[in-house]
């Protein structure tokens, strides 16, 4: 039951997709020999799946998914988290699960039964580090409304939504409802774009949102910044949107990131790395960062510092979660 004085059992709650992350390396041939959208993130059905899981050279296998992503890297972080996402009642389902909960995440979303199979994300990364996806969502786009625990939702202070999810008609249901259970518990809804394909499908419903006063947090990088506002001006992009959510965090590879929260405005640098290996889970485990430090109460520049350590960590190495202690770093970071 959520405590009687209002104060959140969970620092965080998430809603996404619960895949399982193929990843392999691969040489940039591949990709156009597979047609394949470079750098980008593609649905596929089973039977592509299968057909792109055939074509890859030895591959690593771990629980992924974006949300569920982040949720690992803020648990890591010595936040509280619990994450609903659907698996099937399969392998890939009990490795899902195994990992998720082994992280310390509280995770009892009902399996679903029969097809399909649980969601996996098929990974190829190029030599420069550029990760191409092809998402075969599985059970995931089943997640019916009823699965939800709302009194889970209600006891965390952030409900933290991924957009890959928004695509399906079900979970999209699901996560609307989740919205309505948090907002009555005064809690905040955190969002993030995920892919330029999802608004290009779904952008009169992200617009109509953020236009509603419904999302507290808004996390996009630089590319669907531009097509949420169509604006190809990055500058312009922010001042468009920034009026009308409370926190707006824009990441920009690279470039660093910036954070515009009621007026104030914050920046940071990349952090430096020897090798960018694998950009899978970058922005992921940037949100883990700055969602660390923003529940706690932390100055926007230490949440945005947070979040350029925790993506700097996860690109040195293959794997979209970190693989060091990332609160270690964190506090030596911010001396």
């Amino acid at each position: 039951m959520p405590n009687i004085d209002n104060s959140p059992r969970y620092d965080v709650i998430a809603i996404g997709n619960a895949v399982v992350d193929v990843i392999s390396p691969c040489q940039e041939e591949l990709i156009e020999e597979l047609s394949m959208n470079r750098g980008g993130m593609t649905l596929v059905d089973e039977q592509r799946s299968s057909e792109l899981y055939d074509a890859m050279g030895p591959a690593t296998e771990t629980s992924g998914g974006s949300a569920a992503n982040t949720l690992a890297g803020l648990a890591t972080l010595g936040l509280q988290c619990a994450f609903i996402g659907q698996v099937a009642d399969d392998q890939l389902g009990d490795v899902f699960k195994h990992d998720i909960r082994a992280t310390g995440i509280d995770f009892d979303t009902p399996v679903r039964t029969g097809e399909p199979s649980t969601g996996r994300v098929l990974i190829f990364v190029t030599p420069d580090g550029e990760r191409t996806m092809n998402t075969f969502l599985g059970a995931g786009q089943y997640l019916p409304a009823a699965a939800l625990d709302e009194e889970l939702i209600a006891d965390a202070a952030v409900l933290y939504l991924e957009g890959y999810l928004w695509d399906p008609e079900e979970p999209r249901r699901a996560m609307r409802r989740a919205i309505q259970v948090a907002r009555d518990a005064g809690r905040k809804i955190a969002f993030t774009a995920s892919e330029s394909f999802v608004i290009d499908r779904h952008g009169d419903d992200f617009r109509d949102m953020i236009e509603g006063g419904v999302i507290d947090i808004l996390f996009v990088n630089e590319a669907e910044l531009a097509t949420l506002t169509g604006e190809d001006d990055f500058e312009a992009g922010l001042a468009m949107v920034a009026p009308k959510v409370p926190v707006l965090v824009a990441t920009r590879s690279e470039k660093g990131a910036v954070a515009i929260a009621n007026g104030e405005r914050a920046e940071v640098a990349a952090e430096p790395i020897n090798k960018v290996v694998d950009t899978t889970g970058a922005g992921d485990q940037f949100a883990a960062g700055f969602l660390s430090g923003h529940v706690k109460g932390a100055s926007l520049a230490d949440c945005l510092l947070r979040g350029a350590v925790c993506a700097a960590e996860v690109i040195s190495h293959y794997g979209p979660r970190p693989i060091v202690d990332t609160k270690e770093l964190v506090a030596k970071r911010l001396g």
